[in-house]
């Protein structure tokens, strides 16, 4: 039998919030549709598809009309809620946003947002934090400290920051085969009650082989909007690394 989550009877609705499909991120394995099969036999109440964007490692053709692009997109997110809504398992959808190595999940808009806005595509951080917001959405600075040899140098941002990611369980994990140093996460946790944000947890993964990260909550969540209610309202919960509840 594979590998199922430890339910923690106070906090029973589990939620991955840092997963890819290979429908559009090149660096994932596993398509939509089978991420969501196995997240849901494994026990999660519902997973964020947060895919690579633009200047990520994206898996879609930058040089296409934004409309295509977009579309292709999105395909991950939508394979994957065609099979949440069959299976019983909640599929919501965001993106992880590239600049120049420094990573920010964005959280609560959608797919018609994307069509509308097209400047979201070459924007600044500072740009992309003022257009997310305008529109009630949420920017979480993802690993902020983790060091490979993608990313330059750590850059931090707390300006345009909402919540950090202060626990991604390929960090720490034991199933995890890349990214390995718990430090990155410790040095996370430093900086987010440094400036007293929100915090959050992912498993970052890239295929079926899940490192059972991901937030606990004592309810279960309506939509993305209510994920961000959460967050920021600092609902109780727990922050799980694939090992143990933190």
């Amino acid at each position: 039998m594979n590998r199922q989550l430890h339910i923690d009877p106070e906090y029973p609705y589990v939620y991955e919030t840092h997963l890819h499909t290979c429908e559009a991120s090149a660096c994932a394995r596993s398509g939509g549709a089978d991420m969501a099969r196995r997240c849901k036999e494994a026990g999660y109440t519902g997973i964020i598809v947060t895919d690579h964007f633009v200047y990520g490692n994206t898996a879609i053709d930058r040089s296409l009309p934004w409309e295509n692009w977009v579309n292709a997109f999105c395909k991950g997110y939508e394979h994957a809620k065609q099979e949440g809504d069959r299976i019983g398992l909640q599929v919501f959808f965001g993106w992880e946003a590239c600049y120049r190595g420094t990573e920010f999940l964005i959280n609560g808009l959608s797919k018609e947002w994307l069509l509308a806005h097209p400047e979201i595509r070459d924007c600044t951080i500072e740009e992309q934090f003022e257009l997310v917001h305008a529109d009630g959405g949420m920017v979480v600075h993802c690993h902020p400290f983790r060091e490979e040899s993608y990313i330059p140098e750590v850059r931090l941002f707390p300006e345009y920051t909402d919540a950090v990611e202060t626990v991604n369980a390929t960090h720490s994990c034991v199933l995890s085969g890349s990214h390995n140093d718990p430090q990155f996460d410790e040095r996370a946790k430093a900086y987010a009650e440094e400036h007293d944000f929100p915090q959050t947890a992912g498993s970052d993964i890239h295929r079926v082989d899940l490192f059972f990260g991901g937030i606990a909550f004592k309810r279960k969540l309506a939509d993305s909007r209510d994920y961000i209610r959460a967050v920021m309202g600092r609902e109780p919960s727990l922050l799980l690394n694939g090992n143990e509840s933190v």
